[in-house]
């Protein structure tokens, strides 16, 4: 498969892709009368209104269309609603209204963390808060098979639902590519629209509902419990969210009985191996074969997992948050046969080459028909659902499958893609599209960062400039570098863009950064 033709698969399935994805919804459960809503509930619980402007990864020198995005969302304490970050991303506006309110009070995002998916909004006008006071949250996680109410506004009506069911599971899991938390699973229905609302269990809130499971599944919906949500508001007390500590090596379970012979390890001896460490340098306290057997002082058994309580059981990450100190968590390992007290660092992010957007904007820089972006996980989108493409990529060798897992480095800062097909000029003539090519060098030399790439661009001084791409069975785009600097304002004022560069490439170009 040419470049050519996936490039024009990739743009297909593009136009065909929506932002954010739909969900096929769940059958309705039956919601619970009115009469039955606690007033304290039914009085914090507010729709959100958000006028939102997505990136568009294909074009990045604009924004997609505005969308219109209702959620929901709950009064807590400190005159503030809590509601999800995807129900606000992006937003230029947003709004709330009150349960049997006709009116929508303006708000802002006061802050927002994509990650665990929750965000924190003010109110121009506090005085709403003193006839909606703050709905009460549980200090403790509920127990399996407590009741639970979902609260919200989902698509369907505009008046507050409610649907009952029970706590089925709770669990550590991945919520993002760098962060992981708790996660409660109830059988209430939740549609499109509940976002951001509350569970209620004994008239308090016990999470914050982010999603549901669709396709063939009924009745699974899952929340954000309050102990993640006191984490994130702990973190932005400050008025910054920094992020979540987590740690990323790769980890195996200690169940084989002939990885446990190799190891050498007593019966008595219990916990989670250490396949890969995430750093390789000297320094780093973790090396390969290393047994983790402790965090702090909780026994980590043989799956990786920790009790809390008398009936549950998690993942020993769920004890990071708990434990870390000046960015460091304590670790007991069992290496080469004794045992050993280490202090790992842990970071808040996972560096890697395909990052995710995270709320910005893609940086872009139009040189003639060519528009040169970043790798993002926005971008890969085109690939979701799609075998065939996954497949073609990974046959030609496209870094965009090959390095998807990478951490950058000093040789790889990020993967600089051609981000759209060219733009409509006789320079490109007889060349194929060449989009979601990751450019490997510029007239021979390496390509390692966008940043990078625009410098040498700006000092080029041959008479040709030449493209080299990534991946196999391409070519390589060779252009007069007179003409295709000559002819980018041209193109810039054909096809309506109002700027070549992003701001902080256009400062490079212009020499001064």
């Amino acid at each position: 498969m040419t470049l050519p033709s996936v490039a024009r698969a990739v743009l297909a399935a593009a136009l065909l892709a929506a932002w954010p994805a739909g969900a096929e919804s769940p059958p309705a459960a039956d919601p619970t009368p009115a009469a039955d809503i606690p007033s304290s509930v039914e009085n914090g619980v507010v729709k959100v209104f958000s006028t939102t402007r997505y990136p568009d990864p294909f074009k990045p020198w604009t924004k997609a269309s505005p969308q219109e995005i209702t959620g929901s969302g709950v009064v807590i304490d400190g005159k503030r609603i809590l509601t999800n970050a995807h129900v606000v991303s992006y937003a230029s506006q947003v709004q709330i209204q009150a349960n049997q309110a006709g009116d929508k009070l303006p708000a802002t995002v006061e802050a927002i963390a994509p990650g665990i998916d929750l965000a924190l909004l003010k109110l121009d006008d506090e005085s709403f808060f003193k006839s909606h006071p703050p709905v009460p949250r549980a200090k403790a996680l509920p127990d399996i098979k407590d009741a639970v109410l979902a609260y919200g506004y989902p698509t369907g009506g505009s008046s507050l639902s409610v649907t009952k069911g029970i706590i089925s599971r709770i669990e550590y899991v991945p919520y993002s590519v760098s962060t992981s938390g708790l996660r409660i699973q109830i059988d209430a229905a939740l549609n499109p629209g509940n976002s951001g609302g509350p569970a209620i269990a004994n008239d308090k809130i016990v999470g914050l509902a982010f999603s549901h499971l669709g396709g063939d599944t009924q009745n699974i919906g899952y929340i954000i419990p309050n102990e993640e949500i006191d984490l994130f508001l702990a973190d932005i007390a400050d008025g910054h969210y920094d992020g979540k500590y987590g740690m990323y090596d790769e980890l195996q379970t200690l169940e084989n009985p002939a990885l446990r012979a190799y190891l050498k390890l007593d019966k008595s001896v219990a916990g989670i191996v250490v396949h890969r460490p995430y750093k390789t340098e000297s320094s780093y306290p973790l090396r390969e074969w290393d047994v983790i057997t402790k965090i702090g002082d909780t026994a980590v058994d043989d799956q990786g997992m920790v009790k809390l309580g008398t009936t549950l059981r998690v993942n020993f990450r769920y004890l990071i948050a708990k434990t870390v100190k000046d960015g460091k968590v304590p670790l007991t390992v069992i290496r080469e046969g004794k045992s050993v007290a280490v202090s790992l660092p842990v970071s808040t992010s996972r560096a890697l080459l395909i990052h995710n957007l995270n709320g910005d904007y893609p940086s872009y820089f139009i040189y003639g028909p060519l528009v040169f972006s970043r790798a993002s996980q926005e971008f890969l989108m085109f690939m979701d659902h799609s075998p065939q493409l996954v497949k073609g990529f990974a046959f030609i060798q496209s870094p965009l499958v090959t390095e998807a897992g990478n951490a950058p480095d000093d040789q790889l800062q990020d993967l600089v893609i051609v981000s759209s097909p060219f733009f409509p000029h006789k320079l490109a003539t007889g060349y194929g599209n060449p989009s979601a090519g990751v450019v490997d060098a510029v007239n021979g030399t390496k390509v390692r960062s966008l940043e990078q790439m625009v410098a040498l661009l700006r000092d080029l001084k041959d008479e040709f400039v030449v493209f080299k791409f990534s991946h196999r069975n391409g070519e390589s785009l060779v252009f007069k570098r007179s003409e295709i600097v000559a002819a980018t304002d041209e193109i810039l004022s054909d096809n309506g863009v109002r700027a070549q560069a992003s701001p902080e490439l256009m400062a490079i170009w212009q020499g001064k950064n």
